[in-house]
């Protein structure tokens, strides 16, 4: 009955729904019933429209990735994966009622993240509710760590005032006559924006490196004129935006323009974008951003998904599209270990089991403790020779640091 309600219901919702049938399971020959036959039903909702367009659609991809590799090796518990996305047009009411459709009415036996913490909260705060595990890959603000869910996890290595520590590090192991003496910041009203920036603010300030611009935007502002002569005028030795992308690109163009030049420029999210480099008129040598994945990294899932996700999508993937894939990862061990996968008592066992181990993944080993917050450090990344290259912490650098920075 569940999978006949479940086949009419996304028959009537297919306007206004992306659903991904990558394969069906069939039967193996051992007698397994309908209902195991199902494909495991995993519900989504992503930014692919508004604000978070860019990012989301990242996401979207990470996640397709993770459900064509698992079901080209059998699925979980030898059903499917099948993938139901819905846009939630970067809009925190829509993406409530996302979730309350995906488990309420359509029954997902699953649900991950959407991107971006102005997202991820509000949907927690559904599977929360539900009772659902939810395994989230933009969430990265301190606020969704202080609101007492019981069920969320970080796919990721670190949250986002933890993001730059190696970078704060570096700098302040400096002699003082080559460290930073002044620093602009310039965020967008947004909290893993803000949590990046403010992050490494706190730890330079703590250290009596000055700040001379502190600027925040609203997430839709596109002319950046006036707080990029306020950050020319400061002379600011070095730059911090919390950025996503089209923001970011948006201020160093208009920073180009005033012929602003930092010794030191870094930004939580346009760097790693692939039209980056493009967008700023190629003028990206040492331009920084922290990042939690590299396409180069050893761990031994990783090589396979760069490869898959190349064959698939034609390109390596970013930082968004790990992130994603990481999420599903997480979710895999969770319901192999535990042999389940649906609504009910089997999400308590799948949280439990997600908070008492440890998972292997293409962004290294994660762990949490009991908010979810992952136990890890970001690396840094810096635009290197026409490359964005690792180059902190020292252990798993790809080059050398460039500071201070080359004009842009």
């Amino acid at each position: 009955m569940r999978s006949s309600l479940r086949r009419t219901r996304w028959a009537t919702a297919l306007g206004a729904t992306t659903i991904l049938a990558l394969g069906a399971c069939s039967g193996d020959g051992d007698g397994g019933s309908t209902a195991t036959d199902d494909p495991i039903l995993v519900g989504i909702s992503l930014p692919l429209t508004g604000d978070f367009s860019e990012p989301g659609k990242g996401v979207q991809q990470g996640y397709e990735a993770w459900a064509k590799i698992t079901n080209d090796k059998g699925g979980l518990l030898g059903r499917q994966i099948q993938l139901k996305i819905l846009d939630d047009q970067s809009n925190a009411d829509r993406v409530v009622a996302d979730y309350e459709q995906l488990i309420g009415s359509d029954e997902a036996d699953l649900v991950v993240g959407p991107f971006s913490t102005r997202l991820v909260v509000p949907a927690a705060r559904v599977a929360e509710e539900y009772g659902m595990l939810f395994v989230e890959p933009a969430g990265a603000a301190k606020e969704v760590f202080s609101q007492g869910f019981k069920n969320l996890f970080y796919a990721a290595p670190a949250v986002a005032n933890d993001h730059y520590n190696h970078l704060a590090e570096y700098l302040l192991a400096l002699p003082a006559d080559k460290r930073p003496k002044t620093v602009a910041y310039a965020a967008m009203d947004d909290p893993f924006a803000q949590g990046t920036a403010y992050g490494l603010k706190d730890k330079l300030e703590a250290a009596g490196i000055k700040t001379v611009v502190n600027e925040v935007y609203p997430p839709n502002t596109t002319d950046f004129s006036s707080i990029a002569a306020k950050i020319a005028s400061s002379k600011a030795d070095m730059l911090v935006g919390g950025s996503q992308y089209q923001d970011g690109v948006n201020l160093i163009v208009a920073l180009q323009q005033l012929n602003y030049q930092p010794k030191l420029a870094a930004f939580s999210g346009a760097p790693t974008n692939p039209e980056f480099a493009k967008a700023i008129g190629n003028k990206t040598e040492g331009v920084l951003s922290p990042t939690g994945y590299s396409p180069d990294a050893p761990y031994p899932s990783n090589k396979e998904f760069v490869e898959k996700f190349t064959a698939q999508f034609g390109k390596a993937p970013d930082e968004d599209q790990a992130n994603a894939y990481t999420t599903g990862q997480v979710v895999a061990a969770a319901v192999t270990a535990v042999g389940c996968a649906e609504q009910g008592d089997c999400q308590k066992k799948l949280v439990d089991w997600v908070h008492g181990n440890k998972v292997e993944t293409v962004v290294g080993p994660l762990s949490w403790d009991q908010t979810g917050k992952p136990q890890g450090a970001h690396m840094i990344q810096q635009w290197v020779g026409g490359r964005i290259r690792i180059v902190l912490p020292e252990a798993v650098k790809e080059a050398e640091f460039v500071y201070p920075k080359p004009a842009w």
